[in-house]
């Protein structure tokens, strides 16, 4: 069962004693422009996310396990991996983990090698459509077994009475056990970033259909 917190009750302790409990945060990346605007909306989204993850262990009990995409080692191994990916993250995650969270390793390394791999294939420009549709199977293949491996480790290592963190894409497909109540952490800034993000994309796909003259370039006789 998910919620979220943004739109949830207050959650009783009682309510969810002896229950495995699972904060979901969606991870956003960029933004992919040196937009100053998209840089606040972004630094404002961390500083809520961390809020409303206090409010929840206040409510909920002491964070016991973290889960972050991409990881394939946990402990100090996995925090090295993660400051070398994301500052933003690893910043909230180790000061988690010095307050006595375990940092858990999410994913395999095997199959999330292949899928990156299959991801860089993908963004090549391809001349036959036959061979599209394989690689896009292949990497839909390869995305099943990721999303179902991060469902395993949670399943396994996520105890009765114990609240966890993941953080991960929005476009995740991880599937939970039953037992485990889920939290969807959705700050307000989290629809100011999707509403930004969505201005910032329509304005690069009207320029690239309508590239403007370069200035310096001589005009044609």
């Amino acid at each position: 069962m998910s919620q979220e917190l943004s739109r949830m009750e207050r959650p009783s302790t009682d309510r969810f004693s002896g229950k495995r409990k699972l904060m979901l945060v969606p991870l956003l990346y960029g933004p992919p422009t040196g937009s100053e605007e998209g840089k606040a909306i972004l630094m404002r989204y961390w500083e809520q996310v961390q809020a409303q993850i206090s409010a929840l262990e206040s409510k909920l009990g002491g964070l016991s396990h973290i889960y972050h995409e991409s990881l394939t080692s946990g402990g100090d191994e996995g925090l090295k991996q993660l400051e070398a990916m994301d500052q933003r993250s690893h910043g909230l995650i180790a000061a988690k983990c010095q307050a006595g969270a375990a940092l858990e390793a999410t994913e395999d390394q095997e199959i999330l090698m292949e899928a990156l791999d299959l991801q860089r294939c993908l963004m090549v420009p391809l001349m036959t459509e036959k061979v599209s549709l394989a690689l896009n199977e292949w990497m839909a293949e390869r995305n099943k077994s990721r999303y179902e491996k991060i469902g395993s480790q949670i399943d396994e290592t996520l105890g009765a009475n114990e609240l966890g963190l993941l953080m991960i894409n929005e476009r995740h497909q991880v599937q939970f056990a039953e037992d485990i109540e889920v939290f969807f952490v959705a700050p307000p800034a989290l629809a100011d970033f999707r509403t930004w993000y969505q201005q910032w994309a329509a304005q690069q796909q009207q320029a690239a259909a309508n590239p403007q003259p370069d200035p310096e370039e001589p005009e044609s006789e």
